[in-house]
C-alpha cells in the first residue's frame, strides 16, 4: 500500500489539470499575438511552418510546465 499514496496521486492529478489549463491558456495568448486566425492558417491555407511553430511551441511550453511542476 505504500506505492498507493493517495495525497501523491491526487496532487499529480491536480498538478496536471493545471498545467494543461495553463498550457491552454498560453496557446490562446500565442494565437492572439499572431497577425491571422492560426487555426484558419494551418488548416485551410496548408501553412506547414505555422503549424511547426505552433508545435514547437506547445512542446516548449509543456517542457516549461513539467519542469516546474516535478522541481
Amino acid at each position: 500500500m505504500e506505492y498507493l499514496n493517495f495525497k501523491l496521486i491526487a496532487a499529480s492529478v491536480i498538478y496536471s489539470v493545471i498545467g494543461i489549463i495553463i498550457l491552454f491558456a498560453s496557446f490562446f495568448i500565442f494565437d492572439k499575438l499572431t497577425p491571422r486566425t492560426l487555426w484558419r492558417e494551418i488548416v485551410e491555407e496548408h501553412n506547414t511552418a505555422l503549424a511547426i511553430v505552433a508545435a514547437a511551441f506547445i512542446v516548449a511550453v509543456a517542457l516549461i510546465i513539467s519542469s516546474a511542476i516535478h522541481g
